[in-house]
């Protein structure tokens, strides 16, 4: 066994590693293909604006990768407890010196650099709740000992979130946490309430905002207000549509010239669609699919689990943004504002995302598989 843990400790899964390399480029191709409009008409004739910002975040991103895959993922959970006074300390820090754009305090300015404490919060609270789940595992099953405190720590992670009116990454996080719990052995009779009083909990909290009112309303019928609310969902389908089998070739795109509204971040998978049609759809799609497939074998061959918990929630959460970005662009759900995982225009985003891949790829040396 231990000789076999020294031949994995060698070297990560390269598969993974290829595809998110593949993706990160991909994505320096079309954000720059559905930006230059915008770069040059509104930041002073500079196409290669956004595309300067996300080669530098993929950049210092992919160092950090690899200097974090060459860090032991199981200190992390020694580091349980300053990890959880991180998350709650940049989430209180967001509401006291935040910064605001489009209407939310989301973002707290670092030498010059916008950085968006959620992204450090989803990644804490995969951490954490590996270790939680790990430390009690005896009694995950058990509905006094398990069910109700893994709830409230879940719980505490999404309402971190929630406070910072960011509904949509929080409802991401809880997801991810939530099928953590059931894989570490949470009963389904437990989960059923659960769900029912998250969904619950998501319409109250919708209620509140009439922005979302709006957007729920909408997104039944767009074309009915496709002069106002419903512009951008009918904007992407447009884009789709256009695009048809193999597309109308890089850089040809119509709808990004001011007709969908911010094209290389939340609906930039539309670009994708209308320039590389429904064959590069496919593509991007399918290397999601490896990514899950590498990232689950890392989780389910994990010599320990702690390990495999984390490399789930890591795994789950580029998932289900991914599938949130792509239900949204094609109208399948109300619009939420969520970037696609490595190709949407996002430095922090983009820095934080590699960040978790680079403590995936750790696991990915001790995994059996």
């Amino acid at each position: 066994m231990e000789s076999a843990r020294k031949v994995n400790k060698k070297s990560v899964d390269w598969i993974l590693v290829l595809v998110i390399v593949v993706l990160v480029l991909i994505g320096f191709l079309m954000v720059y293909s559905s930006s230059y409009p915008d770069g040059y008409y509104k930041f002073n004739g500079q196409p290669f604006y956004f595309l300067k910002k996300q080669v530098f975040a993929a950049v210092l991103g992919l160092v950090a990768m690899i200097f974090v895959s060459n860090i032991h993922y199981k200190i992390y959970g020694r580091l349980n407890k300053i990890i959880l006074f991180t998350c709650v300390g940049s989430a209180l820090l967001t509401l006291v010196i935040g910064v605001a754009s489009n209407g939310a305090q989301r973002w707290i300015n670092i030498a010059g650099l916008n950085v968006q404490p959620s992204e450090i919060i989803k990644i804490g609270g995969v951490l954490y709740m590996a270790d939680f789940f790990d430390r009690n595992r005896k009694h995950i099953g058990e509905f006094k000992k398990g069910f109700i405190p893994s709830m409230l720590a879940i719980g505490l992670f999404c309402g971190l979130i929630a406070i910072q009116d960011d509904l949509s990454t929080s409802i991401i996080l809880g997801l991810t946490l939530i099928v953590m719990f059931f894989c570490a052995g949470a009963k389904i009779r437990h989960l059923v309430g659960t769900v029912l009083a998250g969904i619950a909990g998501v319409v109250v909290l919708i209620a509140m905002q009439p922005y979302r009112i709006t957007r729920v309303i909408v997104f039944f019928d767009p074309f009915k207000y496709m002069q106002n609310e419903g512009w951008q969902i009918v904007q992407s389908l447009y884009a789709l549509g256009t695009g048809g089998l193999f597309g109308m070739g890089i850089g040809k795109s119509r709808q990004k010239f001011f007709y969908l509204p911010e094209p290389y971040n939340d609906f930039i998978f539309s670009i994708i669609g209308e320039e590389l049609g429904f064959i590069g759809c496919v593509v991007i799609m399918l290397l999601f699919v490896i990514f899950a497939w590498r990232g689950l074998r890392i989780a389910l061959n994990n010599i320990d689990f702690y390990g495999g918990m984390v490399a789930l929630g890591m795994t789950t959460l580029v998932l289900v943004q991914f599938l949130i970005h792509i239900a949204v662009s094609t109208s399948s759900m109300p619009p939420t504002g969520r970037a696609l995982p490595f190709i949407s225009a996002g430095g922090s985003s983009l820095l934080f995302l590699l960040i978790s891949m680079g403590i995936l790829l750790n696991i990915s040396k001790y995994s059996n598989s």
